[in-house]
């Protein structure tokens, strides 16, 4: 693959896809000799202004600069979230599936899990008609049961929703989170991401990656070396940032991550695609901060 990039709007929704076989999963075997490219977007939520319209807010982070925005679904109004595309020329590149932390494909119980796979599913079709590509999920809890329990009703009920994914050329980004699964939360900083590997790996599907976290795991591992091991099932990113000396999430950029280091492994890998900022919002002035602090971690 080439080492420079010319990208139209379908490339850019389409550049983080994973593919099928364990093999193309693995990083690069040379380094790149450029920087890949990366996309800067924000969460929603992280839109703080009083009394505004959606249309507001999406106007003022295009004026900010950011390059796209994630919603939530289910729950998203796709005809309002259209009209405020169309009017601002801001693109929505993803969705975050909302309720995903109470509602669980671990869960024990099996009308949880239904209404998990419904609310799934309700995202992938919401995102595809907004023109996003991914749909950020948590799994579930390790508190739902044994590992090898969990895991295997995860699959199993994630994996009815593959279908739907791969019919409409959409990804399940499964998140890096303080759930209790796929790591030891009571661990040290020495854990690696073999887990999410076989977790990932075992849906067989370009459909399912990885919507990495950057400072999630910050804490039990580094993070430069679990992007090298993921390889391209990372379909996009997530940014915070963490202080392993403080035990706390902080603004993108401060903390003890080495950023220039994450910043190598995504180049080694040849990800490029959206980076959503995932950390403390406010009005104009404090996203402009945030796009700044990616800017300059990720560049």
């Amino acid at each position: 693959m080439s080492a420079s990039f010319s990208f139209s709007r379908r490339d850019l929704l389409r550049t983080a896809a994973p593919v099928a076989t364990a093999a193309m999963f693995a990083p690069s075997a040379f380094a790149w000799q450029s920087k890949s490219k990366i996309l800067n977007t924000l969460k929603i939520g992280m839109v703080k202004i009083d009394g505004a319209s959606l249309e507001e807010r999406f106007r003022v982070v295009k004026e900010v600069g950011f390059d796209g925005i994630e919603m939530n679904s289910p729950g998203m109004d796709v005809a309002e979230t259209k009209a405020a595309i169309k009017a601002t020329g801001l693109v929505v590149d993803g969705t975050v599936c909302a309720g995903h932390w109470g509602i669980r494909h671990t869960s024990p119980d099996a009308a949880t899990r239904a209404k998990a796979l419904e609310n799934l599913k309700i995202a992938l079709r919401d995102t595809k008609a907004v023109g996003g590509d991914t749909v950020l999920l948590v799994v579930g809890k390790g508190e739902d049961g044994p590992e090898q329990e969990i895991w295997e009703r995860s699959v199993e009920n994630i994996s009815k929703a593959v279908p739907l994914a791969e019919e409409l050329n959409m990804k399940i980004a499964i998140e890096n989170v303080w759930n209790q699964f796929l790591y030891d939360h009571d661990g040290d900083s020495n854990q690696s991401a073999d887990k999410f590997v076989k977790y990932v790996d075992e849906f067989n599907s370009p459909a399912v990656g990885m919507q990495f976290d950057i400072g999630n795991h910050w804490k039990y591992g580094n993070t430069g070396d679990w992007i090298r091991t993921l390889g391209k099932r990372i379909v996009k990113l997530d940014s915070k940032g963490f202080s392993r000396a403080n035990n706390r999430f902080t603004k993108i950029g401060e903390g003890d991550i080495d950023w220039k280091d994450v910043r190598a492994a995504l180049t080694e890998i040849g990800f490029e695609g959206w980076c959503a900022a995932e950390v403390g919002g406010g009005g104009k002035e404090r996203l402009a901060e945030v796009l700044a602090n990616m800017k300059r971690t990720l560049g």
